[in-house]
């Protein structure tokens, strides 16, 4: 498994178009696309711009076929709303989470 770390600057009065926006594009991804896990948003309390989107996926290969040339056609909306600041991928090796 690995985890992909998003880190996106969102304006504070796009956030909640962003967070309906990346709650159906997330959901969209993990139904369709191959080794998509689901993904989860977090923001950060100390920079009201700054959030955290973290998706799962079975394994770097299926994550890569999705990232391509880094702008999935299916984060397009999102990049409308938002600043990507960086993706980056971390191998999942302990998950005690409930």
């Amino acid at each position: 498994m690995v985890r992909v770390i998003y880190r996106w600057q969102v304006n504070p009065k796009n956030f909640e178009e962003f967070k309906k926006i990346w709650s159906v594009t997330t959901n969209r991804i993990h139904e369709s696309v191959a080794g998509a896990q689901g993904s989860f948003m977090l923001k950060s309390f100390e920079n009201e711009t700054e959030v955290l989107t973290i998706a799962k996926w079975d394994s770097l290969e299926s994550w890569k076929d999705f990232w391509g040339k880094a702008n999935p056609k299916e984060m397009e909306t999102m990049r409308k709303l938002a600043k990507r600041i960086s993706a980056d991928v971390f191998e999942e090796i302990e998950d005690f989470t409930r």
